[in-house]
């Protein structure tokens, strides 16, 4: 069993049995999860900024939207992924800095980043856990598609494929002898 980790402006895919793909801490940034759950694979992309147009050219490129979401896709479908079968999974995009104004809404401008270049790809977004001001941490398992998230504070919780609630009312079912 191995962790592979996508710190920031990093990225990470395997379809190894055992693996697990996992971006720490995301805060204001973007965990982007691709996978192809037919043949096992999977990618995570630890995005940072929005677009890479208008920045230092020596910045490592897989920080911004625009240039880590066609990388992770090459990735990925370089371990026989197959773009047409990607299911995309958002997770991050927090308000990091509330009361700061709107300039600094950076989660928010990177989640719609993320999202136009899933759009552009023809990639539908199949879950999502943006927003609010907690960070987040993803996990995902490539071979089941598994996807688990936790807040800062709470436990992890799958959040992909999703799985149904529980009744309160649930009825408990004896046998009769």
């Amino acid at each position: 069993m191995s962790d592979l980790m996508a710190r920031m402006g990093e990225l990470c895919a395997s379809g190894t049995p055992g693996d697990s793909l996992v971006a720490l801490g995301l805060g204001s940034c973007i965990g982007l999860v691709l996978l192809d759950r037919r043949k096992g694979v999977a990618g995570l992309a630890h995005i940072v900024l929005p677009a890479a147009e208008g920045h230092n050219k020596e910045l490592n490129p897989l920080k911004f939207a625009d240039k880590a979401v066609p990388e992770l896709i090459r990735q990925v479908t370089a371990l026989g992924g197959r773009k047409p079968m990607f299911e995309a999974i958002l997770v991050g995009g927090a308000s990091m800095f509330a009361g700061a104004g709107s300039t600094l809404e950076v989660g928010v401008r990177n989640a719609a980043a993320v999202k136009e270049a899933l759009a552009k790809e023809r990639i539908r977004i199949h879950a999502e856990d943006t927003g609010g001001t907690k960070g987040r941490t993803v996990r995902v398992d490539p071979i089941t598609g598994i996807v688990t998230v936790r807040k800062a504070g709470s436990k992890d919780e799958q959040l992909y494929p999703a799985v149904p609630k529980t009744s309160s009312h649930s009825r408990v079912l004896q046998e009769v002898a």
